[in-house]
This record gives structure tokens, sequence and C-alpha cells, in this order.
């Protein structure tokens, strides 16, 4: 656990460190990504169904906000959706106009929620977003979780009727709206998905903000086996046709991403929780300090050994200088034992 907590503090001291270069290569990725899921489960036009069409869009992607990129994945579900039947795209073009007005409303920083949601549908494993969202947002979450779900849905039904709705009679506009529409109003199990997700996503925020210990813990284990035991009951309720085997695997898929997601944002160290107690002139205060779990990483110590001239590896040390004692030197010493005598007619002379 040690080594993964020292990982984790050198991911986000050089995600601090590079994150004016991080973040647009992140951008970069995900656009990609959703675009090439989006590609190869609609696919109707083939002239943005190509690499480089993608890798134009997910460019400019990487330099713009993260709202600008859910309305370029838009014009490519739009796109394709033109290419099956015009009227399947004026029917999207209302419904994303809709879900893109309330969303701007009421839940503008979720860009990526409700850009992930479908395309982890298109993948079969959603049930990690209404767990993830519990722990890092808030029940509005809710809303741009259940426009993802919406989107899916469609998508799915579309998908699923292209055959019918290109056979039908391309004169007759209202029979194919019609037809489109009375689809989505008639799914039950879009309309279950998006109440279960609400209730999950509320659920676990509830429980993760509580006071106890291993909140964030109990709210994923809760989460995941909530969901589980809820889309079981509906199942046998409204008989919507879920893959049984898919729920009980993304259930254990989302708790599995709950548990990470709770030791790169919420790890704490429970063995050391302080209770504080203290007051002021109107309130007496109970205050749970509980630790967080940090490591610091090694500091490296790197030695520098210097080469010799003739190849062998130790150091060179400076060489010495001696002085003579008492501070004399040695001229000064040599000329100490040498006298000046005076002689009678008045010269002198030294005699050393």
């Amino acid at each position: 656990m040690s080594n993964f907590i020292v990982t984790r503090e050198l991911i986000k001291r050089l995600y601090g460190k590079y994150e004016v270069y991080i973040n647009p290569v992140a951008k970069f990725i995900l656009s990609m990504i959703i675009l090439s899921v989006i590609n190869s489960h609609i696919g109707y036009m083939d002239r943005i169904d190509n690499i480089v069409v993608v890798l134009v869009a997910s460019l400019l992607c990487s330099f713009l906000p993260m709202q600008i990129m859910v309305v370029i994945a838009g014009l490519f579900i739009l796109l394709h959706m033109y290419a099956l039947a015009p009227e399947c795209a004026l029917v999207v073009g209302v419904l994303f106009l809709l879900m893109f007005l309330l969303y701007v409303r009421l839940v503008p920083k979720e860009a990526i929620v409700l850009l992930l949601t479908p395309v982890l549908y298109m993948l079969k494993i959603p049930y990690i977003m209404p767990i993830a969202m519990g722990l890092l947002g808030t029940p509005v979450s809710a809303v741009s979780v259940g426009f993802g779900v919406v989107a899916a849905y469609f998508l799915e039904y579309m998908q699923n009727n292209a055959t019918t709705i290109t056979s039908l009679d391309e004169g007759n506009m209202i029979s194919r709206i019609r037809f489109i529409v009375d689809g989505l109003l008639g799914n039950k199990a879009m309309f279950v998905t998006v109440i279960v997700f609400a209730v999950i996503i509320s659920l676990v925020y509830v429980i993760r903000r509580r006071s106890m210990d291993y909140a964030w813990t109990v709210a994923v284990i809760a989460g995941g086996v909530t969901e589980l035991v809820l889309l079981f009951i509906c199942e046998l309720i409204f008989e919507l046709n879920y893959p049984i085997g898919g729920i009980i695997f993304g259930c254990i898929l989302a708790v599995i991403a709950g548990i990470i997601l709770q030791l790169f944002s919420f790890h704490l160290d429970y063995k050391r929780v302080e209770n504080v107690q203290f007051e002021d002139d109107d309130y007496y205060y109970y205050v749970k300090a509980v630790p967080k779990v940090t490591v610091s990483a090694p500091n490296k110590k790197v030695k520098r050994v210097q080469s010799s001239p003739s190849g062998h590896g130790t150091a060179q040390r400076p060489k010495s200088q001696t002085t003579p004692a008492h501070g004399k030197t040695a001229a000064a010493s040599s000329g100490s034992s040498a006298r000046t005598v005076h002689t009678a007619n008045g010269t002198s002379r030294t005699i050393r």
C-alpha cells in the first residue's frame, strides 16, 4: 500500500507541475476515444467515419473547453442520424437542444459525465457512473447522468430499428417521427434506469458525507449492492430484459472502480482519529479530525565520483600547504642567525 501511496503522490506532483501540457493531451485522447466509439457503434455517414476527421476534431477539442467537446460529439451523432433518416436527425436535434438548455442551467461543469455515460453504455459498463458521481458529485449530478442514459437508450433504439425506420414511407414524415417518439416514450427500461441511477447517486452521496469511519468505503459497497438489488427487482416487476450477467459484472466492476477512486480522492488513516472540542461565546464545538494517508516520496541522493587522470575512480585530494610556526617565513628564520659588529673607526659589518 505504501508503494501505491508514493506513486499517487508522484502522479499528483507531476500533474501539478505539467498541468498545462497534460490537460490538452488528455482531452485529445478522450475526444478521440468518444468519437471513435460513436463512429463504430452508429456509423451511418461514411464521410465522418474516417480516422482523419476524428483526429482533426479531437485536436480541435484538445484546446477548447469541455462543453465544446459535447457539442462536437452531438454533431457527429446528428450527422449519423441524418444519414439514416432526416426525421431521426430532427428528433435527436430537439432532444439534444432540451438536454443542453437544462444541462447548462443546472450542471454546466459536468460535461464529461454527459459524454461518458452513453459511451459506457456502448461499452456495456454503465453502472460505474452513478457510484462515481455519488462520490465526486452531488445529487444534482443525477441530471447529467440521466441525460446520458436517455441519449444512450435513444441511440440504441435507433440502431435496433434502423431497418424499420428506413422501410417506412419517405414521403410521410409524420409517421416516421411518430414511430421514433413512441419508441422513446414507451421505453420503460430507460425511465427505470434513470430513476435507479438517481437513487444510487443520492444514496452514495448521503453515506459518504457522514462522519463515521470508512464512510466512502461503506458508500461504495452500499451503492453497488443497492444498485444490483434495485435492478433485479425492476427486472422482475417490469420485465425489462436487462442482461442479468451484465448487471452482476457491471456492479462488481463499479465497486472496484469506486474503491480505486477513493484511494486517489479520499484516503484517510482512521487509526489516528482525534476528537477535539472547544467553545466560543455562542457555541460548543465537537470536531473529529481524521488525518490523510500520506507518504513522502524518498529523496534519492546522488554521489558523484571524479575520476583521476590515470582512469581509476579515486578522487583527487587538494594539495596541502604548510606554514612555518609562529607565522615566520623561511627568509626571516634564515636572517635571524646573522649579527652586525661595529668597529672602532665607525664602520660596521655583518657576520653570519
